[in-house]
């Protein structure tokens, strides 16, 4: 045997080789058998009741659960041993897709049973498969090295068939949609204060990030005073920051004419909003500087040799070519805000997680899925869609 099958492969005997296992194939197969032995569902009789587990065969018809053993044991098999990516996605993207699709079978079929307030809700076995099975469909998109337009095809797609899902109510018998029927109303009213708060925090942070960074970058006196002052705010914990606003924005209220009327008070979105746009400032201005750094001095001295202002070379020449790295800021920004945005509840800021935070009060787990759902679902659109965005700018890759 030649050196290089003997990093891929081991012998058993002469003549009989076994392929050495995926080194992250190995792991998340382990995990996905594991999950086949967990739960797939619970029932709990009503909203806050105990819940009952139930194992696959117990969850699902016999046909529905043989046919997802079958695939989640062939995706394991793919995980440990197949290296063609295509294959390496196909497989767990299958499997994924039949887990969705058993999960509103499973409750459909378990409340058939029960009463109109019997709850049935995801198990630990359909949480930890999707949690493999997304491990398994992301590791095979990063070796197929796809393009960011096909990332976004591959994005759209998943969304398409989630959303194909939900349209034919196939996850309607499920708690967390039952949830969601009992707050339809405030579900949108808290998603529109979720989005303001953290699309408004992202642009006036960008408007006021982005000329600081620009200052920054030309006075070296003034980076780390600046920096460091953004650095130490991004050290306060976010509750706290919440708190330390109440007492300033209290008395604005009070004192300021015109204030109270704008929304301004102590407690609500305005400190939530301050709070969001501080926590903002150090990706932006950070990211600003450093892409104008990153700007090669013979760019720039061409530019000033063609006669071009300090102005119009910002403007014409740097600013672009620092738009890649300054959109990555915009990026972490924006995934963080979309987190951070839950916390405002707390102060009464609105939001998703108002749901997250009824639910812990209540006891009531669906409740919190229904704020903690949205948001990573919102927080990895934002990330996809901008990472494709970055990557398709000139100068992105150099």
């Amino acid at each position: 045997m030649n050196s290089s099958s003997r990093t891929i492969s081991s012998t058993a005997e002469p003549g009989f080789v076994i392929p050495r296992p995926d080194k992250l194939g190995a792991p998340m197969g382990a995990l996905l058998a594991v999950a086949l032995a967990l739960p797939l569902s619970s029932y709990r009789a009503n909203r806050i009741a105990l819940a009952e587990a139930r194992g696959l065969f117990d969850a699902l018809p016999a046909v529905w659960a043989a046919a997802l053993l079958a695939c989640a044991v062939t995706t394991i098999a793919v995980a440990l041993f197949v290296r063609p990516p295509a294959i390496r996605l196909a497989a767990p993207a299958l499997t994924l897709l039949l887990l969705l699709i058993a999960i509103g079978v499973s409750a459909r079929m378990l409340m058939a049973d029960g009463a109109d307030y019997a709850r049935v809700a995801p198990g630990a076995g359909f949480w930890l498969a999707g949690f493999a099975l997304s491990i398994l469909i992301t590791d095979a998109i990063v070796r197929l090295k796809p393009g960011p337009l096909l990332r976004l095809g591959v994005f759209a797609l998943a969304a398409a068939a989630i959303g194909a899902i939900l349209m034919t109510g196939e996850w309607d018998a499920l708690s967390i949609l039952a949830e969601y029927r009992g707050h339809a109303a405030t579900f949108w009213r808290e998603g529109a204060h979720h989005l303001q708060l953290a699309f408004g925090s992202l642009a006036v942070a960008i408007a006021a990030g982005v000329p600081i960074g620009i200052l920054i970058h030309r006075s070296e006196r003034l980076k780390g005073p600046v920096l460091s002052t953004l650095s130490l705010i991004q050290t306060i914990p976010s509750i706290a920051l919440f708190g330390m606003l109440i007492v300033p924005l209290s008395w604005v209220a009070a004192n300021v004419p015109g204030a109270s009327e704008i929304g301004i008070r102590g407690i609500g979105m305005a400190p939530a909003f301050v709070a969001l746009f501080l926590y903002s400032l150090l990706p932006m201005v950070a990211n600003t500087a450093a892409g104008l750094s990153g700007v090669s001095p013979s760019v720039t001295e061409a530019a000033a040799g063609m006669g071009l202002k300090s102005r119009q070379r910002l403007i014409s020449v740097e600013l672009p070519l620092a738009l890649p790295v300054i959109l990555t800021g915009v990026r972490i920004v924006l995934v963080q805000n979309i987190g951070l945005t839950t916390i405002a509840a707390l102060i009464g800021g609105g939001g998703f997680g108002t749901f997250v935070f009824q639910g812990l009060g209540q006891t009531a787990t669906d409740l919190i899925l229904l704020g903690a759902l949205p948001t990573v679902a919102l927080a990895f659109a934002a990330a996809v869609v901008l990472d494709a965005v970055i990557d398709v700018l000139p100068g992105a890759k150099a």
